[in-house]
């Protein structure tokens, strides 16, 4: 199969992570549907001639059902929309158009607050926070944001960065859907073939590592862009062998996962999950997990409770279910939800990061 690159085209590059065949991660079946589910190739593909890693290919139709957003998903853009008006970057008295993404959630309401006006044509701020790695074709998506911005505008470009997940090897970040996975200085580019500028760039822990691009028409990157751009390439982003090493830690999570799974059993202790999560389906089909091993998992979400993970048959549940089941350990599927998860659901036994098993060190 010839890949050709979602943004410059071009032909050449290697993947670096192929996690062979895996069912649709945004396809929820319902719970009486036995399966089998379909499976379609899942790798990543980096370019070499303009260094953007994304997926190699993709057969499956979206169809993430939409999920609550999680409260540090909104303080999160809480505290970026403070901090870009703070910079004095946001136009006074201006109009915004915001992308939507399929992970929830809108800034709308907070630049509301700061005296934007929404508007369906062009404005003076575009926000993009996750949407464009949905696209299948990153160069229409990138200039049809560019033609909406109006002139002297900004455009709030957000997104987990590549970096993050080459050092977390976050390799489960990888999913049917996610079109893109950027590291800043092949987004900079990008950006700047179309006749953009990355004024300022702002980190927040969300994802274990996510960036706020902030991109106008004129002006300069300040030091916060020329830092970030030398320290992820100094991590091998625009590497492939670098990011090839995404691949060797597949095996060693995944086995983690299943020896704790298994281990716990022989205790006899009950473990449900938490967090029905697209990036769960991979890591739970390569570690070979089933309903044996974890009877269920609970999502927030109503559109996803009494359907069942893809591939791995677990059912999904409801949160109130979770806590009428008791189980003496609860396994956390999204990290930056255990604060949260914790205080809403008190009384349901131990809390598991999934990432740490990975790592060898479960905090509970």
């Amino acid at each position: 199969m010839v890949i050709e690159c979602r943004w410059c085209r071009s032909g050449e590059g290697v993947v670096v992570l192929d996690l062979g065949a895996q069912p649709a991660s945004d396809h929820f079946p319902a719970l009486h549907d036995a399966g089998p589910d379909p499976v379609y190739p899942l790798r990543m593909w980096v370019c070499g001639s303009c260094g953007l890693a994304q997926l190699a290919e993709d057969a499956t139709t979206p169809e993430e059902p939409r999920g609550v957003e999680p409260a540090a998903l909104v303080e999160q853009a809480a505290d970026a929309v403070s901090r870009v008006a703070a910079a004095g970057l946001l136009p006074v008295g201006g109009t915004v158009f915001e992308y939507g993404s399929p992970h929830g959630g809108s800034w709308l309401g907070l630049l509301a607050d700061r005296g934007l006006t929404a508007t369906d044509g062009q404005a003076d701020v575009i926000v993009d926070c996750f949407g464009m790695m949905h696209e299948p074709d990153q160069a229409a998506a990138l200039r049809a944001r560019v033609e909406r911005l109006a002139p002297g505008g900004v455009l709030l470009l957000q997104y987990h960065s590549l970096a993050a997940i080459l050092g977390g090897a976050q390799w489960n970040s990888l999913r049917h859907g996610h079109y893109a996975y950027y590291s800043t200085p092949a987004l900079a580019t990008m950006l700047q073939q179309c006749g953009l500028v990355v004024r300022t760039a702002f980190r927040f822990d969300l994802y274990g590592g996510t960036v706020l691009l902030v991109v106008a028409r004129e002006g300069a990157p300040d030091g916060s862009v020329a830092e970030l751009v030398v320290e992820e390439e100094s991590a091998g982003v625009l590497r492939p062998e670098v990011l090839s090493g995404l691949q060797t830690t597949v095996g060693r999570s995944a086995g983690a996962l299943a020896d704790w799974l298994h281990e716990r059993a022989g205790t006899g202790e009950t473990v449900l999950g938490y967090g029905a999560a697209s990036r769960s389906v991979a890591l739970l089909c390569q570690a070979g997990v089933d309903q044996k091993l974890l009877p269920a998992i609970a999502d927030a979400s109503e559109a996803k409770q009494g359907r069942r993970m893809p591939g791995s048959a677990i059912p999904v549940i409801s949160p109130v279910e979770l806590m009428a089941a008791r189980p003496d350990v609860v396994l956390l599927f999204l990290p930056d939800l255990l604060e949260e998860v914790r205080s809403r659901l008190p009384g349901v036994g131990t809390w598991v990061s999934v990432e740490d098993l990975g790592r060898g060190t479960p905090e509970e």
